[in-house]
């Protein structure tokens, strides 16, 4: 039914209805953020071995959790997040605001803005903190799978979809051998050093002893 409307509404226009049908799917999406989210699942993904994902996307029922559609959504994310080196939070709300403040003191200090109104100046600083934030954020990232929509819509064409509210809660990504110290060593100068510690010692092998020549009396 909503589909014939669409098309009706677009007066037959593929294009146009699908874009419509989106709209509505986001807007239901939209009407049903205040339901609570007490089930979900925690997905995983391991990439290459070097790099670990750990996510937790929550939905309203059990039911939904255990269906297909709310599994691939998981593990999409979860790859998400591998392939996203630079994210770091949810939403761009959950950045700290020392680091906003922080960020906004540099970009006003900046020389390419030293010349330009307040007003504009202030205009240009603000456009600049947003698009770094929503660079720090997973959900405002470009769709792995379809880069013309970001995590968030596709999170709420997959709330549209089901029927039920749906999010993203938190992630932990592992990289292999971050924090720890890594030993560099010149290979050359070990084993320069291995043979410098050991004194060489030439094997001294004995002259045989001169063959005891004896004359030979003639008969």
């Amino acid at each position: 039914m909503d589909c014939k409307n669409a098309l009706s509404e677009s007066e037959g226009d593929i294009i146009k209805a699908q874009e419509l049908l989106r709209k509505k799917g986001l807007a239901s999406a939209d009407k049903k953020a205040t339901r609570a989210t007490a089930e979900g699942r925690i997905g995983s993904y391991i990439h290459d071995s070097r790099i670990g994902v750990l996510v937790e996307v929550n939905c309203e029922t059990d039911f939904v959790s255990r269906g297909e559609i709310f599994k691939e959504l998981v593990d999409d994310i979860a790859m998400q997040v591998a392939a996203c080196p630079q994210v770091e939070y949810v939403v761009t709300e959950d950045v700290p605001e020392e680091f906003v403040q922080k960020e906004t003191e540099i970009e006003m200090q900046k020389e390419d803005l030293a010349s330009k109104p307040e007003q504009i100046r202030s205009r240009i600083v603000e456009g600049r903190i947003r698009k770094r934030l929503e660079d720090l954020a997973l959900l405002e990232q470009p769709y792995i799978k379809n880069d013309k929509v970001t995590v968030k819509d596709m999170v709420k064409q997959t709330i549209a979809t089901i029927g039920e509210n749906m999010k993203v809660t938190r992630f932990v990504r592992f990289n292999l051998g971050e924090g720890l110290e890594k030993k560099s060593q010149d290979f050359a100068a070990e084993v320069a050093a291995q043979t410098s510690a050991k004194p060489v010692t030439t094997p001294v092998t004995d002259e045989p002893a001169a063959a005891e020549v004896k004359e030979t009396e003639p008969k």
